[in-house]
C-alpha cells in the first residue's frame, strides 16, 4: 500500500522552467565571452564597491525593510513621491509581486510573445492565465492585437520596451494610443529594464506617462545599465495605491543592506553611468551596422543586445558562436539574442555571423 506524499499545487507543475544565459566553457588559448545574459561588461560605477564594502560591516543587522534612503534617492532623481516607489530583488521580483497583488486564479495577463521569459513563468506561479500575443513581422509589439486580446478577465497587461529579447522599443505616440484603449481598472506595466539604452525619436517618457494615468506602473532595474546584476535591485514607480500593494506582498527585508548601498551609490555616479551607456550604444550601433552590411535583417536594437531571427537554424547558430568562444542565448526555434559586450567579443560575433551564411 502506497503512502500519500505531500503534493504541490497543481499550477506548480505547469510553471515553465526559466533558462538563464550560461557562461562559456573555458577554452585553452582562446579568450571566451559571455554574451548570453545582457550583462554590463563594465565593473560597478565609481564609489559603489566602497559603499558595498562599508555596508558589509552591518551584516549582523537586518536591512532597512523600508528601503528609506534608496527611496529618497530615487524620489529625488525621478521627481516622484517616495510612497510611489516599491523595491524588489530585481525588477523580475516586482512582476511576481504585482501578480500576487492583482491576480486571482483564472485571471488573464496579456503580454507580447516572444518577450521576457519570466512573464509566463510568473503568471503560471499564481494560477493566472497567460495570454501571449505574437510579435509583428518587425519583432515589435502588435499593440492592436494586444488591445483586441483584452477580455473581462484581463487584470494586467505587460509591455516590455525595449522588448527583450528582440530589441525594438515602443514610441510615446504608440503607447498613448494603446493606453487610451485599455480600461482603467486594468494595470498596464511598462517594463523599462533597458531604458537607458534607448535612442529613439518619440521615445517613451515613462515617468510622464505614469503621472497621467492611474493604472500605469513602471518597472526598472539596476542590473543592466548600472551593472549591479549580482546585487538584485529593481524598483517600480506607480500610483500610491498600486505601489502600496506591491510593498504589502513583497518579501520582508528582501533587498539587502549591501544592495541598497550599492544602488544608492550608483545614483550618485550618473555622469559616469551615461558615459558608459553611450559607449555601449555606440558598440551596439557598430555591431548592428556591420551585421546589416553582411545582409542580416537585424531588428531595431534599442537595448544592449541584438536579435538574430534565425528560426530553425537557432541551435546551429548558437553552436557556431560557441565554437568561436562566444556564448549567446538561443530561444527554441525563434532566434538568438546576443548581448553587446567587450569590443573583442563583439568583433568575434561579427566574424561568426559573416561566415555562418544567411
Amino acid at each position: 500500500m502506497s503512502v500519500p506524499s505531500p503534493q504541490p499545487r497543481s499550477v506548480v507543475e505547469q510553471i515553465p522552467v526559466y533558462v538563464p544565459g550560461r557562461p562559456p566553457t573555458p577554452r585553452p588559448g582562446l579568450t571566451t565571452y559571455k554574451l548570453s545574459s545582457n550583462e554590463n561588461p563594465f565593473p560597478p560605477l565609481p564609489g559603489v564597491i566602497e559603499a558595498a564594502h562599508a555596508a558589509v560591516d552591518l551584516a549582523n543587522r537586518y536591512p532597512d525593510m523600508g528601503n528609506t534612503r534608496l527611496y529618497e534617492g530615487l524620489a529625488a532623481r525621478l521627481g516622484v513621491p517616495a510612497d510611489h516607489l516599491a523595491a524588489g530583488t530585481g525588477s523580475v521580483a516586482l512582476i511576481y509581486h504585482l501578480l500576487q497583488a492583482f491576480c486571482d486564479p483564472g485571471d488573464e495577463v496579456v503580454h507580447a510573445w516572444r518577450s521576457f521569459e519570466a512573464y509566463p513563468i510568473a503568471i503560471a506561479s499564481v494560477g493566472a492565465v497567460s495570454v501571449p500575443v505574437p510579435l509583428d513581422e518587425q519583432w515589435r509589439h502588435d499593440l492592436d492585437a494586444m488591445a483586441a486580446a483584452i477580455t473581462d478577465r484581463t487584470r494586467i497587461v505587460l509591455l516590455c520596451t525595449p522588448n527583450n529579447p528582440t530589441g525594438p522599443a515602443l514610441t510615446q505616440t504608440e503607447l498613448d494610443a494603446f493606453l487610451d484603449r485599455v480600461p482603467s481598472h486594468i494595470v498596464v506595466v511598462v517594463d523599462e529594464a533597458y531604458l537607458e539604452f534607448v535612442r529613439l525619436d518619440d521615445a517613451v517618457d515613462g515617468v510622464a506617462t505614469y503621472r497621467g494615468r492611474s493604472n500605469v506602473v513602471l518597472f526598472r532595474t539596476f542590473s543592466k545599465a548600472y551593472g549591479l546584476a549580482a546585487f538584485r535591485v529593481g524598483y517600480a514607480v506607480a500610483p500610491a495605491p498600486i505601489a502600496a500593494a506591491l510593498r504589502a506582498v513583497s518579501l520582508p527585508f528582501g533587498v539587502s543592506t549591501v544592495a541598497q548601498a550599492a544602488a544608492l551609490a550608483s545614483l550618485d555616479a550618473h555622469d559616469e553611468l551615461m558615459r558608459r551607456v553611450d559607449h555601449l550604444v555606440a558598440e551596439r550601433d557598430r555591431v548592428t551596422a556591420a551585421l546589416r552590411d553582411q545582409g542580416w535583417s537585424i531588428p531595431d536594437a534599442q537595448g544592449n543586445f541584438v536579435w538574430f531571427g534565425v528560426g530553425e537554424r537557432t541551435a546551429s547558430f548558437a553552436a557556431a558562436c560557441e565554437d568561436a568562444g562566444i556564448v549567446v542565448r538561443p530561444y527554441g526555434t525563434d532566434g538568438a539574442r546576443v548581448s553587446i559586450g567587450e569590443p573583442e567579443g563583439n568583433d568575434r560575433l561579427i566574424e561568426v555571423a559573416g561566415s555562418f551564411g544567411l
